[in-house]
């Protein structure tokens, strides 16, 4: 088979001899032979490859694989000074200094507009709460009537019942006589407020203490008064303080060795009590409580019999009015004591302050009631 010149450029000069090398290496390997380098690497001249058949002249065995594998590195030194003589523009098919032609926007991008806040505020129309009237109605919306015929019915298909205060707690004195449970046991109240007020603010959780008309408590809290003045500790005593003192009654309270059910301080000493704070928590003396002042004898006599409640989980207020073995009157008298004082922490004009009212004793069901009916109504309405 007759040699074949063919005159090739750096880039396929380059490819043609990784061919090569990559295919001769195989061979050279499996069959020891290498005839197929030795005739081809010796004849590159000057960019010109000889493609001579595989075994023109015969199968050239080599004795060894060591004398194949110096061959093999001969010839990858050849590839090595063929890829550091050619010029760097032979690798890549575009002159390096030619110049090229690059996506050119021939527009300007779209400014996004700003929306106004405020153009947003008046375009948006604030859906407002469907409130159904149902007092011209044959019966309640989404409901079967007005009351049940029968006994027993299903709760959900009628509008909840709600008692007069006075017949609740006739319900509840019922209820303990046909359950034979205990008849001193305890009546709560559970209430839920609208804490809203005017351009979007809140009331405050707050915690008030009020005096009851009629106590429930077997015994008289204990009351602690802070003061430096001798003659006004002489005086808390006297009106019954189980302990009045200085600044040497905080480390026997922090020490656990003394303790009472509230704390009332006069305004001098209140600077140096800072210590007591995470001590004592919500038990601490604050002028928004009462437990603040100069009237020690009128603070005593309100935290010794008062009652304490707060508002909890924000907007309820769950605590003990009275036992049930007190009479109807006297516990209707408490009732209406602590949701006056409930009342008077948000005003009147903005509306019902109490969404929901619940009484109940220890062992009893929940009994809904109008807490409208409890509370004094104003000349206005009365006229």
């Amino acid at each position: 088979m007759t040699n074949e010149n063919v005159q090739l450029s750096d880039g396929c000069q380059v490819s043609y001899i990784f061919i090569y090398v990559f295919f001769g290496f195989r061979i050279c390997t499996r069959t020891k032979t290498f005839p197929f380098f030795q005739l081809t690497f010796d004849r590159f001249r000057g960019g010109t490859i000889y493609f001579l058949p595989l075994f023109s002249h015969g199968q050239a065995r080599f004795p060894d694989m060591a004398t194949c594998t110096r061959t093999v590195w001969k010839v990858l030194a050849g590839c090595q000074r063929q890829l550091l003589s050619a010029s760097g523009s032979a690798y890549s098919g575009v002159s390096q200094t030619a110049p090229r032609n690059l996506p050119v926007r021939t527009f300007a991008a779209v400014k996004a507009l700003k929306k106004d806040k405020k153009d947003n505020a008046e375009k948006e129309v604030k859906k407002e709460k469907r409130v159904i009237d149902d007092k011209n109605r044959h019966k309640p919306f989404s409901k079967t009537a007005w009351a049940p015929v029968d006994d027993v019915y299903v709760m959900r298909y009628y509008p909840r019942t709600l008692y007069d205060p006075a017949e609740a707690i006739d319900m509840l004195k019922k209820f303990q006589a046909l359950d034979f449970t205990p008849h001193n046991q305890p009546v709560y109240i559970d209430l839920k407020l609208d804490m809203k007020l005017e351009k979007k603010k809140k009331v405050d959780p707050f915690v008030s203490t009020v005096h009851l008309p009629h106590t429930f408590k077997a015994e008289m809290n204990r009351v602690l008064v802070f003061t430096e003045d001798a003659n006004q500790a002489t005086v808390a005593r006297e009106n019954g303080a189980v302990f009045a003192g200085g600044v040497e009654l905080i480390q026997p309270i922090l020490d656990d060795e003394i303790s009472a059910d509230f704390y009332v301080a006069v305004p001098d000493i209140l600077p140096k009590l800072v210590p007591l704070k995470n001590k004592l928590r919500k038990k601490f003396p604050k002028s928004k409580r009462g437990s603040v002042g100069i009237n020690v004898p009128k603070m005593l006599e309100l935290f010794k019999t008062g009652h304490e409640y707060m508002v909890e989980s924000d907007c309820y207020v769950r605590t003990q009015i009275a036992t049930l073995d007190m009479p109807s009157e006297h516990i209707f008298a408490n009732l209406q004591t602590i949701l006056v004082d409930v009342c008077s922490h948000r005003p009147a004009s903005l509306g019902p302050f109490i969404e929901r009212a619940i009484i109940a004793s220890h062992t009893s069901e929940a009994v809904w009631f109008k807490s409208e009916d409890v509370l004094p109504k104003s000349p206005e309405k009365e006229e």
